[in-house]
């Protein structure tokens, strides 16, 4: 059987369609659904194996990012979005959906608690959007299904609220203690560096992370925007593989929900 994805669409997302075909090509059955269908019950959450939440401008950044597509889905979903973590399925976030999910709760969700916000992401450092291309290192020792096999990524980020920040001290120890953190960013030599290899001023260096069971994952880079080597912004000048290394993401989703199907 193919694992069906529900792609969430609608009010600003704008990264859904080529989220929709990162997963296709990974060997998914993905499908764009508007969330007003979602919370109308017209579709249901529960006929899918793996809930994307693409990037974009959701209801234009307005409060801050993702903050009221947070609590759209959280007030309207929140039975749903937690059945369908319990029943043993992924979610991703990418970009604004990283910045919902935190923002409800669902990462990094210590204890399988998600009514509480532990962390947000919030302006950036330097003031101003960020559009560039940007190293990524995994932790090998994460959980996450999404990253297996992956050691480091190069990618794309474009946000202007992309720092990310633990509410204390004790939530970031908690965030490295139990692996939570699984993409940093780094140099050319995969070295924790500064601005412009941190292009937000996360803390530590964080980019993304996921809950205990590695099965909800948010990220800041977008990996659904290198799908093709053409993709990348040095692909006349270097030898590249003919698929973009944004897919390996999607692929080890769609592998991990097709063994459970």
């Amino acid at each position: 059987m193919i694992p069906k994805v529900l792609i969430l669409t609608g009010y600003g997302i704008n990264c859904d369609i080529e989220t929709q075909n990162a997963f296709r090509l990974a060997g998914a059955d993905a499908e764009r659904v508007h969330l007003t269908d979602l919370i109308n019950r017209t579709r249901k959450l529960e006929d899918f194996q793996i809930l994307a939440l693409p990037g974009g401008f959701s209801f234009g950044d307005d409060i801050a990012s993702g903050k009221v597509l947070a609590n759209m889905i959280k007030y309207n979903l929140g039975e749903e979005i937690q059945a369908f973590i319990d029943e043993g399925k992924l979610i991703i976030g990418i970009c604004n959906g990283f910045q919902a999910m935190v923002k409800m709760g669902l990462l990094p969700a210590f204890n399988d608690n998600y009514a509480s916000q532990d962390v947000t992401l919030t302006f950036n450092d330097s003031g101003k959007f960020e559009d560039r291309w940007v190293y990524l290192k995994s932790n090998q020792k994460s959980k996450c299904i999404f990253t297996k096999g992956i050691d480091s990524v190069y990618l794309p980020v474009r946000h202007g609220e992309g720092k990310f920040v633990a509410r204390n001290p004790q939530v970031l120890s908690g965030l490295k203690k139990g692996n939570h953190v699984v993409f940093r960013y780094v140099d050319r030599e995969g070295k924790s560096a500064g601005y412009p290899y941190n292009p937000n001023g996360s803390v530590d260096n964080i980019a993304g992370i996921c809950d205990e069971t590695g099965r909800v994952f948010g990220m800041m880079p977008h990996p659904e925007a290198f799908q093709h080597k053409t993709n990348h912004p040095r692909w006349t000048r270097e030898e590249l593989p003919e698929e973009g290394a944004g897919i390996a993401i999607f692929r080890n989703a769609v592998e991990y929900a097709k063994e459970r199907l």
